[in-house]
């Protein structure tokens, strides 16, 4: 995964080379009320006894072609029969999306951020009663020229487990539409990115076309089983995480 330090919250990180993809669906509007999927979760840790943490993802979102922003729900949930213990949801963007805002939700620094990844923020949940959900609204880019994924953990509170993570999953079209004002993006489909000749509207007079071309994709392979977070550390550095 790199050089990169990671806080205790964060916790260990491994990465596996993984294949990404994004659709968005709108003009730096919400997902389109499509259903939530769990595509890409994996449990990490073990749960205590009666507690079913997964996570969500809308199957369809858009990307706004000129100022290339989309948003996209995140979901949290605890379908098991008994309250979890204090909770934290992790949301971190790989490549071309890049997670920009999370209301109520702390900015994870550059220096902490997993390697291979461009931006993340670290939410407090709580605790979640048996069938419970909390939902968080994030902004986010995506440069329709790369692919583009985004990663899940939920993590204990102090960061020592991660009971489950989505992803590193991707967003993505096969069928990019540069010259249209957005470009919906399906979960779970690899990103085609536009080609040279192709071009995205243009953000502002005198604006030069985005560059385009294939990207750089240092982290992706076909068929790789993507990123897991596995905190295991000391408490020591929890605060900068809150």
């Amino acid at each position: 995964m790199g050089s990169r330090r990671t806080t205790t919250t964060l916790g260990s990180l491994v990465t596996a080379s993984f294949s990404a993809v994004v659709i968005f669906s709108g003009t730096v509007a919400a997902d389109d009320g499509s259903p939530g999927s769990g595509l890409g979760g994996k449990v990490v840790d073990k749960a205590p006894e009666g507690v079913k943490v997964t996570t969500l993802l809308p199957e369809r979102i858009t990307v706004d072609n000129s100022s290339k922003k989309t948003r996209i729900t995140a979901t949290v949930k605890n379908g098991g029969t008994k309250s979890s213990d204090d909770l934290k949801l992790l949301i971190v963007g790989f490549d071309g999306l890049k997670v920009t805002h999370v209301p109520g939700c702390s900015a994870i620094p550059e220096k902490d951020l997993p390697a291979g990844s461009n931006s993340g923020f670290s939410c407090a949940v709580g605790r979640l009663a048996a069938g419970a959900s909390r939902s968080y609204a994030v902004d986010a880019t995506y440069d329709l020229g790369k692919e583009g994924k985004i990663c899940l953990p939920v993590q204990t509170d102090d960061g020592r487990k991660t009971y489950w993570q989505q992803g590193p999953v991707p967003f993505g079209t096969t069928n990019p539409s540069p010259n249209a004002p957005a470009t919906p993006l399906l979960l779970g489909t690899d990103n085609k990115p536009v080609t040279p000749g192709d071009e995205l509207p243009r953000t502002g007079p005198g604006s030069d076309v985005l560059p385009l071309g294939a990207a750089a994709a240092a982290l992706i392979a076909a068929g790789a089983a993507g990123v897991w977070w596995s905190g295991r550390r000391p408490r020591q550095g929890q605060a900068r995480q809150r």
